[in-house]
């Protein structure tokens, strides 16, 4: 699995065509600059992170450190990956 794909499209599949996968960088700034990242849809992308690997993410690891920018997320479900193995 590309992580880094599947994570784009994820985000676009949840904040809708304005976004498109290709909008998303490293350096891609999340939480605090889309509007469409709201609560719901952080919901949204955490249930289809689930979704898509496989892994069962606790609520207590989630912070909005983790949604700081797309290599915040990236690394985030790294190491949810590694620690559900």
């Amino acid at each position: 699995m590309d992580l880094t794909k599947t994570l784009a499209h994820i985000l676009s599949a949840q904040l809708g065509p304005t976004y498109p996968a290709e909008t998303f960088g490293a350096d891609t700034a999340l939480l605090g600059e889309i509007p469409e990242l709201d609560s719901m849809a952080v919901v949204g992308i955490l249930a289809a992170i689930e979704d898509e690997t496989g892994i069962e993410i606790p609520d207590d690891e989630v912070s909005a450190d983790a949604f700081a920018t797309f290599s915040t997320l990236e690394a985030f479900v790294q190491r949810q990956l590694l620690s559900s193995r």
